[in-house]
Order: C-alpha cells, then sequence, then structure tokens
C-alpha cells in the first residue's frame, strides 16, 4: 500500500460516497415503478460484467481465486440480503433517514468487535453506540412521518451488514479486495437473477429508465472502485470519518430529485449518528497510535 497521499485518498472516498449516494437515488426512482429482486438483478448484472471486462484480461483466474470460498461466498449473501432490504426500505423511505439508520452498522460492528474478534470498545465506543441508537430514536420516534415497516426493513439490512462487515474484518487478512469484490457482484447478479424472471412483468421500460437501469451498475462499480484505491493512499483510520459524507450527499439528493428533507428532528438524528460514527473512527486512529 501506498498510503502516502491522505488528501487523494479522501477524496476518492467523498467522491465513492457520491457515487453510492447517486446509486441510492437512482435506486429509489426505479423502485416506484420497478420491484427490488428486478432493480437489485440488473445493478449486479452490469456490475460483474464490468468487472469481468474491465479486470479479466489481467487478473485471468486471480479475480476468482480464494483460500476461504465458502465464508466469502457467505459474505457475498450478507451483502446481497442487504441490499434487498435496503431497497424494500427505499420504496417506502426518503433516502436521508434511510441511510442514516443503515449507517448504525459500523457502529454495531464496534460493539460485536470485542466478542468475535478480540478487539477492545472502551468508553468512546460504548458511548458512541449509544448515540447511534439514540440518533435512530430521533429519526423513526412515533408521530415522525416515516413508514414503521420502512424503518424494520432497514434496520434488517443493518443486521445483514453488520455481518458482512465482521465476515469482511474475518477475510481481509487472507483474500485480495477485488477478489471480494467481484464475488459480492457474482453472488448478488446470480441470486437476484434467479428472482429476476418473477418480477419482470409489465411495460418495457423507457429509453431514459434502460439508461438508468445500466447506471446502477457503473455508480455501484466506480463507487467501490474510488472506495477501494482510497485505500491505498490513506490509512483507514484516516478515511472513516469521510464516509459519513454519504449522509449529506443523500440529503441534497433527496432534496433536488424528489423535494424530500427531514424535519428538525429527522436532522437532529442523522448529525448524532454521524457524530457518533466519527467518534469510533477516530478512536480507531487514536489507539493505533
Amino acid at each position: 500500500m501506498l498510503q502516502g497521499k491522505p488528501l487523494l485518498g479522501v477524496t476518492l472516498v467523498i467522491t465513492a460516497t457520491l457515487l453510492f449516494a447517486i446509486n441510492d437515488a437512482t435506486n429509489k426512482y426505479l423502485l416506484v415503478s420497478y420491484d427490488v429482486p428486478l432493480v437489485a438483478a440488473i445493478r449486479n448484472i452490469v456490475h460483474a460484467i464490468l468487472m469481468i471486462a474491465i479486470l479479466g484480461p489481467y487478473q485471468g483466474h486471480r479475480l476468482v481465486q480464494s483460500t476461504r470460498p465458502g465464508l466469502v461466498i457467505i459474505r457475498s449473501v450478507c451483502l446481497t440480503v442487504g441490499t434487498l432490504f435496503a431497497g424494500l426500505a427505499l420504496q417506502l423511505m426518503p433516502i436521508a433517514e434511510t441511510t442514516a439508520i443503515i449507517y448504525l452498522s459500523p457502529i454495531i460492528v464496534v460493539l460485536l468487535a470485542r466478542p468475535i474478534l478480540g478487539e477492545s470498545i472502551g468508553i468512546v465506543g460504548w458511548l458512541a453506540a449509544l448515540g447511534g441508537f439514540a440518533g435512530v430514536v430521533l429519526i423513526a420516534r412515533p408521530g415522525g412521518g416515516l413508514d414503521p415497516l420502512g424503518v424494520i426493513f432497514a434496520l434488517c439490512n443493518v443486521g445483514a451488514t453488520v455481518s458482512y462487515y465482521l465476515l469482511t474484518r474475518i477475510l481481509a487478512k487472507s483474500e485480495r479486495t477485488l477478489t471480494l469484490l467481484f464475488y459480492s457482484a457474482l453472488i448478488g447478479a446470480i441470486l437476484f437473477g434467479l428472482a429476476m424472471p418473477w418480477f419482470w412483468f409489465g411495460a418495457m421500460p423507457s429509453n431514459f429508465e434502460i439508461i438508468l437501469f445500466l447506471s446502477l451498475g457503473v455508480t455501484a462499480g466506480l463507487g467501490h472502485f474510488c472506495f477501494t484505491a482510497a485505500n491505498r493512499y490513506a490509512p483507514a483510520s484516516v478515511l472513516a470519518p469521510m464516509t459519513y459524507s454519504h449522509l449529506l450527499w443523500a440529503g441534497i439528493l433527496g432534496w433536488l430529485v424528489f423535494g424530500q428533507l427531514p424535519d428538525s428532528w429527522g436532522l437532529a438524528g442523522m448529525l448524532v449518528i454521524a457524530a457518533a460514527g466519527v467518534a469510533v473512527a477516530l478512536r480507531t486512529r487514536f489507539a493505533r497510535r
């Protein structure tokens, strides 16, 4: 790893979160007319094809070479399940609130890191976890106007994503990053692809919608590429706080595309979750010094 250009690394992470937010907005737009498995299938199929076309010629068999294929596949299934629940949540809730709830995942990972990975938590970790949960309560409070089923779907995504993160930490010591990325796209393409015929009905997409469908794989692929590349130029402890710029982009796109703005309590909850996540990231950074 180079890790000698932190500014470039931060720029790449912020670019990645912007691409992810654009992907979320495109998903939400298409989910008004199409079912989640269909949209997710096309996204993952395009993503997998792009990786094969771009990386296949010089990566060859290394793209699928794994020392722990069972865990790699389970990790990819967790991401697929998380994608399903995220899509269901986006159908029912605004982008900003959905994204904020989903960002509980890295905070919960900190709590589980001690019993599962043997990592220390510390008082900052516990306070950040409590702050994250408080933020979700502010966002999903009774009378707040959010669909309760949408909140449940977002929390189900958190459960799947936590499993995905923990397995990523375990596999990071033995697996190549590109291999993990490819398996994630491939397993998602296979599982959602098998479900796609059951959800492909009604009118054919318009030309504009076809472009949007194809863009899902492009923005997802480029986002993951930027995020992966960022780790070559800066340590994870520097990059982790920057991932919460995703909340900012989600709020801006939710307002520009759908005219949706969080209320004052919801905005406060989003800020609390972001602050808790940044605290966890900074704690990790200083703990390693």
